[in-house]
């Protein structure tokens, strides 16, 4: 018979050893306007029990509405990526969640309830740094429980269009996590700079790299976008705006390959929206939010194509992936 001592010790070393995972260690709140709405909103962001996943809680209904973070969430794509219950267009709705949910993934965030008191989380500075920021300060806490990984077993890939109008997205088996991403504009400031960016989530760089590039619009769309009620928040202080010949914000880019760097960003942010981080490679030319949302739709369509996974040892775990991002 083992020791009962023994057998708590066995336990302890096991947990400590196991990858786990991890929420906020305190409360933390954001003001600011949503870019499409042009509302003000707050964001209340709370730690939350291990398993429960990425909550939006709407407070400002007469009855609070939660809705979980999931692939069959996703009920709008047009600009931005826009959840509700079960993804019913009607129901109430959370809007252009992508850059904070980049910075969870680039936080390796896994349980968090985000009180919201609008339909669209706000632009702040246009990029995912704000919110890594503010999660950042808030600490970040393991919890006891392993954390489960999205593995790809297979190549999935979807496309649309063709020709010039081709775009397609692809994930494919790693053991691990990288993101290779590709655009086409045809702009004379976005062909200035660079169209093509890898990034591995596990070096440890998505803060420095990744996290600052903001979402950027051509003045040609404006007028459009606000016909159908969008862009009504944005201004040089969250977008990169673009007229026919150059980049308008007086300070320009923050990285060489800005307008890249942000469709990565997105993507991750996209990616995460599946409820667990993935093992995999993506790849993509000319992706947006709906293709990413098709591209997971049609990996869960196919139960060959992935499995649930977890790490008992954590050397076990890709490289990098372990300490993603340490609090501050």
């Amino acid at each position: 018979m083992v020791p009962l001592g023994a057998l708590i010790a066995l336990g302890a070393a096991r947990r400590a050893l196991m990858l786990r995972q991890r929420t906020l260690k305190s409360i933390t709140r954001a003001v600011g306007v949503g870019v499409h709405s042009g509302h003000k909103v707050e964001l209340t962001l709370r730690p939350a029990a291990p398993d429960t996943g990425i909550v939006f809680r709407r407070t400002d209904l007469p009855v609070p509405v939660d809705i979980p973070v999931n692939t069959y969430a996703v009920s709008d794509t047009r600009m931005a990526s826009t959840i509700s219950p079960g993804g019913d267009p009607g129901a109430p709705k959370v809007q252009t969640i992508e850059h904070l949910m980049s910075a969870c993934a680039g936080l390796g965030l896994d349980n968090l309830v985000v009180d919201i008191t609008g339909e669209e989380v706000p632009i702040l500075d246009g990029s995912a740094a704000s919110f890594v920021f503010l999660l950042q300060s808030a600490g970040i806490e393991l919890q006891n429980a392993p954390k489960r990984f999205l593995r790809v077993k297979k190549p999935v890939e979807v496309r649309e269009g063709e020709g010039a109008a081709l775009k397609w997205a692809r994930l494919e088996p790693f053991h691990g996590y990288q993101l290779s991403f590709e655009i086409e504009f045809d702009h004379p400031a976005v062909n200035a700079t660079g169209q093509r960016v890898e990034f591995d989530m596990g070096s440890g760089r998505y803060k420095q790299e990744i996290a600052r590039a903001r979402t950027f619009g051509f003045t040609k769309d404006v007028e459009m976008m606000r016909a159908r009620g969008l862009g009504r928040g944005g201004s040089l202080d969250n977008v990169i705006v673009i007229d026919d010949y150059r980049v308008l914000n007086a300070e320009g880019l923050r990285y060489g390959d800005e307008f890249v760097k942000h469709k990565i960003l997105d993507a991750i942010g996209d990616l995460h929206i599946a409820g667990k981080p993935l093992l995999a490679r993506y790849v993509a030319f000319k992706s947006g939010h709906a293709l990413n949302n098709k591209l997971l739709r049609a990996l869960l369509a196919d139960e060959t194509a992935f499995d649930v996974v977890t790490f008992d040892d954590e050397r076990q775990a890709p490289q990098g992936l372990v300490a993603l991002a340490p609090a501050w």
